[in-house]
């Protein structure tokens, strides 16, 4: 996915994009910050908890996916979290919403200090499912493609995942469809309607995803 987020021809070059320097571009984001702490009337933000800070990585080698759509907001944790740092309880994330999605070859991991807890899932021909699906982060790098895209639509306008929306004025873009081969991202949150793991793995080890 390239920094100006357009759709790219098949079997593109891998890029990546670092949401945080992409998110504080966005002045509509950075100025109405402290309004989208918490949800809104506007529609359901992807985390619907206070999160823990500590971030997490997820790789598939194939993710697809039937309506799109991404928007930035602020995540928030616990008062006095101790994995606060200097943020203030405040984690800039780029939501990433899918309404109908597949992943191939899924692993989860977070790092707990010397020994990592992972998670793997739809190997074997049997892909990870999931509707609904709506995570929080603040990097994904991967070969991205996507069908009827709308780049720098207001977020509070997305229909393509029912419930999920931003606020006003904030940059958005939707799709009809996306494709991202080779995906790594960065998470802090996690939802979904439904999710379905076949062959589902979970272990400590010594290294992550």
């Amino acid at each position: 996915m390239s920094e100006q987020i357009a759709p790219v021809e098949p079997d593109p070059p891998r890029s990546g994009v670092r949401w945080r320097r992409f998110a504080v571009t966005l002045g509509t984001v950075v100025a109405g910050a402290a309004g989208m702490v918490v949800l809104t009337a506007q529609g359901v933000l992807g985390a619907q908890f206070a999160i823990s800070g500590m971030p997490f990585t997820v790789t598939a080698d194939k993710l697809t996916g039937t309506g799109f759509e991404q928007f930035a907001t602020l995540d928030q944790m616990i008062p006095d979290s101790p994995n606060q740092g200097d943020t203030g309880g405040q984690v800039l994330v780029i939501v990433s919403a899918i309404d109908k999605a597949e992943l191939t070859n899924l692993c989860q991991s977070i790092n707990l200090g010397g020994v990592y807890l992972k998670i793997t899932a739809g190997g074997d021909g049997k892909p990870v499912t999931a509707r609904t699906l709506v995570v929080d982060g603040d990097e994904v790098a991967g070969n991205a493609s996507f069908r009827n895209i709308n780049v720098g639509q207001d977020a509070s306008t997305l229909d393509q995942v029912p419930g999920v929306k931003g606020n006003p004025g904030v940059f958005a873009q939707q799709a009809d469809t996306v494709t991202i081969t080779n995906l790594r991202q960065n998470n802090y949150a996690t939802t979904a309607a439904v999710f379905n793991l076949p062959n589902l793995r979970m272990a400590f080890t010594s290294d992550g995803c």
